[in-house]
């Protein structure tokens, strides 16, 4: 990943909602979510979770597939691990990073 699209994709996630909606669908991976279910559960107006989803799929960190009249959402899991990766590609040089990869490791297993 590089600064550009880190920079896009922290953007999109510096904002309650959309950082709600991207938790939200890493939490129902591998299936997703359909956009209404995501807004109901977020007690968000539809017209504005569209907005919200239109911004994290800009940032490659939501997808979306049609499933009959339903649109299907998706965290992007790959662009969170490029993201997780970006941010701390220079951290590993010590124990500093011990407290961050071992949380990883505990969150991961």
């Amino acid at each position: 990943m590089d600064s550009i699209k880190a920079i896009e994709a922290l953007g999109a996630l510096a904002q309650n909602t959309r950082l709600d909606v991207f938790k939200l669908l890493v939490r129902h991976e591998p299936t997703g979510l359909p956009a209404g279910e995501i807004a109901k559960r977020l007690d968000v107006p539809q017209n504005t979770m569209s907005s919200h989803l239109s911004t994290l799929s800009r940032a490659d960190l939501v997808s979306s597939k049609r499933d009959s009249r339903l649109i299907i959402y998706r965290a992007n899991l790959a662009a969170m691990n490029g993201l997780i990766a970006f941010l701390l590609e220079n951290c590993c040089s010590g124990d500093d990073c011990a407290p961050i990869t071992n949380q990883l490791e505990r969150l991961c297993q």
